[in-house]
């Protein structure tokens, strides 16, 4: 798998200044959600994910969320194309 990153649509709420980042590497992924002065980033083990959950509206933009360790990290202002992207090369990391 090679890596990949998706970033999250200006126009979205939340994602004026610093949009949110989600990048698919090897052995897990990185989420980036910015903030003025300071930001949260999270990487997780693909082992670690117990699942991927996304929304994506008619209209509008799409919310992912991982659920690992008892946690929960959510993002915002993706595509509906980009957070299926998301979501498959997850479980298909998960499942090998």
């Amino acid at each position: 798998m090679s890596n990949m990153k998706y970033t999250a649509s200006r126009l979205s709420e939340g994602n004026k200044l610093f949009p949110a980042e989600i990048m698919i590497e090897k052995t897990g992924l990185t989420i980036k959600i910015p903030g003025l002065f300071s930001g949260d980033e999270t990487s997780v083990a693909y082992s670690s994910i117990s699942a991927v959950e996304i929304d994506t509206p008619l209209i509008g933009f799409s919310t992912i969320r991982f659920f690992h360790n008892g946690n929960k990290v959510e993002a915002h202002g993706f595509s509906k194309s980009d957070v299926k992207e998301i979501k498959a090369a997850v479980e298909n990391a998960r499942n090998q």
